[in-house]
């Protein structure tokens, strides 16, 4: 039955109107990014059948190119509009992380690095650059590796806070295993760049290591 023949409290649309994003189910908000169905699927059901293909809302999202538009009902056009969706996200949770310090705000770093590195099937070193009141410049990705590992230069990261005039940095990674567990080179490395950083003033405040969903710091295990 097409979406329109449904009471005006069941469509996804007016529904969200009424009571909130937040009361609409996975499908329901993936129809409204879908707009339409297609020949005897509406867009909830279409929505249904491709979180039940890919067996969750986050493998949907974080899909690559060629398997979603291989799906039916859904082209490079639809893609578009998702992958817009995602990155306005991001840029949401970008904007949050600036408001005010960075120590004062960690909740808001934390979902935002988790949100940018969780998903991706390789390793990226990245640097969160911060002025003299710990407050945002940018967020860099440095380095970029395979599921093994970065190769991570100190001297590169050297040059990108100066050039960018950085009075401390956070340093971020992610393990493409999903376990937060920071290891033996990821302390070696992380005491080599404070050592580095360190002879032109600029402190490492944290590094933190991302996981599925969670992220160890250095900072509070007291490692920096």
């Amino acid at each position: 039955m097409s979406i329109r023949n449904w009471p005006e409290s069941d469509r996804p649309r007016e529904k969200l109107l009424k009571v909130g994003a937040s009361a609409l189910s996975e499908a329901e908000l993936l129809a409204i990014l879908l707009g339409t169905g297609v020949r005897g699927r509406n867009a909830v059901d279409l929505a249904r059948d491709l979180l039940a293909d890919f067996g969750s809302l986050r493998t949907f999202l974080t899909a690559d190119r060629a398997q979603v538009c291989k799906t039916r009902g859904f082209g490079p056009a639809r893609y578009v509009v998702l992958q817009a969706a995602l990155e306005l996200t991001r840029r949401h949770y970008q904007e949050l992380m600036k408001v005010g310090s960075a120590l004062l705000n960690p909740a808001a770093t934390r979902d935002f690095v988790l949100f940018r590195l969780r998903d991706l099937p390789y390793e990226v070193f990245c640097c969160l650059l911060l002025d003299s009141r710990y407050r945002v410049i940018g967020f860099e990705e440095l380095f970029r590796g395979t599921i093994d590992g970065a190769i991570v230069h100190p001297r590169e990261v050297l040059r990108l806070a100066l050039s960018r005039n950085a009075a401390a940095l956070i340093l971020v990674h992610n393990h493409p295993s999903g376990i937060a567990e920071p290891s033996a080179e990821d302390r070696k490395i992380t005491v080599r760049l404070k050592e580095a950083l360190a002879l032109v003033d600029i402190r490492v405040l944290d590094h933190l290591v991302v996981g599925d969903g969670v992220c160890a710091s250095f900072a509070e295990r007291g490692w920096l």
